[in-house]
């Protein structure tokens, strides 16, 4: 690839080039929009570094382009402004070191190479000059053109000196690794184990941010076997790290709970760009461990596991700063994942699926991708035979589903309708009796329809009101 060609295409860099010149200082693009633009990947976010006042740059350069609104953070010498789709970053060449307690960095000017230095990987540690001396030239200190070339997440400088300064780069070094399908230097691996203990200066929310970039890449076992090899997962998320070396039946499910948890992950993830769903997948089993009982003749088993699972949740949202309206989402699917294996293996009646259905609700689909996805065995023909028994239940599933108008299930007859006719007022009993119509709709005994329900309802009004 032509890089000086690519960056002429965006026009609007020729007056940074002209505005360099005229301030005689020095200008390069700097950080992921490199990487991306070698790795052919799209992105909209740009970086320059300048060697010299890079505030007063940034204010210059919005001023030719006819920007208006700029943020501007003095203290750490930067500014930002949107142009069309694009998102600009301005930053002065510095130096940065760090307190133990803090990962915000005391700043200093510096040289190009200084402010190279400090990068957390060597992929993002390239500069493209947009200087009129050398336009389109890649400046590369520490081989990032090579580590790009071979796929490989290294740190510029030692990496217990770049975890220990900011160990949020822990993260970002698996993150990167799963995003891009890249390997990691076995020094990041022993430097993460050694201070991952370090990610306790880091906020929950950035942690989490981290892990969710990684649910949200093409294949995230990648990030999450490195969280898991380095022990950092036994920091950041513990109930899922001891999954590992939880031995299962090995049936429809890989052996390991923790690497079958993998597996399940990346299914979905051909399936889904759903990141909530794709977090399902991560904590659908996270239960077994504490659930895990031998029985002879049987082998492991792990009842109770979808209800204690979901009840985990809640305190797992508040620790993790998880958006507590997806709360309700997520503890539904744990608790309604084993249900269409076991309809699966029976010959159901229709009443099973429709109580199924219901309480499925709104998450039905999400809920059959992931029970498709939570089938990990190696044995081909056990995967094919259960995927067959699943797709005639499913497909069952679905006409019931819509036979019986179940989408948006309950009872034909309204609260007001069973006061007027018992000549109640608003109480419990009147749930009750609303309850037991929609009992009988779900057995199959009347239709989902006015009329059925009106009717049962006279016939059992006497048998509630007389209680």
């Amino acid at each position: 690839m032509n890089i000086a060609l690519k960056i002429k295409e965006l026009e609007f860099l020729n007056h940074f080039t002209e505005l360099s010149e005229k301030e005689s200082c020095e200008i390069y693009i700097v950080g992921g929009y490199v990487r991306d633009l070698l790795l052919q990947r799209e992105t909209n976010e740009i970086d320059f570094l300048i060697i010299g006042d890079g505030i007063s740059f940034s204010r210059k350069i919005a001023k030719i382009l006819g920007i208006k609104n700029i943020v501007v953070y003095k203290n750490f010498g930067t500014a930002h402004f949107k142009y069309h789709d694009y998102n600009l970053e301005f930053v002065a060449s510095r130096k940065e070191s760090y307190s133990r307690n803090s990962r915000k960095p005391f700043v200093e000017p510096g040289t190009l190479k200084d402010d190279i230095r400090r990068r957390d990987f060597t992929i993002n540690a390239l500069a493209l000059s947009l200087n009129k001396n050398n336009f389109g030239e890649i400046i590369d200190h520490f081989n990032g053109l090579d580590d790009i070339s071979n796929k490989l997440i290294k740190t510029p400088i030692d990496p217990l000196l770049t975890f220990d300064d900011d160990p949020l780069r822990i993260l970002r070094a698996f993150r990167f690794a799963s995003q891009l399908g890249f390997s990691v230097d076995q020094s990041i691996v022993a430097a993460s184990e050694k201070l991952k203990d370090r990610l306790s200066i880091v906020s929950m929310e950035r942690i989490t941010n981290e892990l969710f970039k990684i649910l949200e890449s093409p294949k995230p076992s990648v990030g999450l076997t490195l969280l898991f090899d380095s022990k950092v997962l036994e920091v950041i998320f513990p109930e899922i790290s001891t999954m590992a070396g939880v031995e299962q039946r090995n049936d429809y499910h890989h052996k390991d709970v923790f690497y079958h948890t993998c597996q399940v992950v990346d299914n979905i993830s051909l399936a889904t760009e759903n990141v909530w769903l794709r977090f399902a997948a991560l904590v659908h089993d996270i239960a077994k461990p504490q659930t895990k009982k031998f029985i002879d003749g049987i082998g492991w088993t792990f009842h109770g596991h979808d209800e204690i699972g979901a009840r985990m949740m809640k305190n797992i949202f508040k620790r993790m700063k998880l958006p507590l309206n997806k709360l309700g989402y997520i503890e539904k699917l744990i608790r309604l994942h084993l249900r269409p294996i076991a309809l699966a293996k029976e010959d159901v009646t229709d009443s099973a699926i429709r109580r199924f259905i219901v309480e499925a609700g709104d998450t039905l689909e999400d809920l059959i991708t992931l029970c498709r996805a939570d089938i990990t065995s190696k044995n081909p023909s056990k995967v094919n035979q259960y995927l067959d028994n699943y797709n005639r239940v499913m497909s069952r599933v679905l006409e019931v589903q819509e036979k019986d108008k179940l989408r948006e299930f309950q009872s034909p007859v309204r609260g007001e309708t069973i006061m007027s006719v018992c000549g109640l007022k608003p109480s419990p009993l009147v749930g009750k009796i609303k309850t037991a119509i929609e009992e009988a709709i779900l057995d199959g005994r009347i239709g989902n329809n006015y009329d059925e329900a009106f009717q049962y309802l006279l016939q059992i009004k006497e048998q509630y009101i007389s209680e």
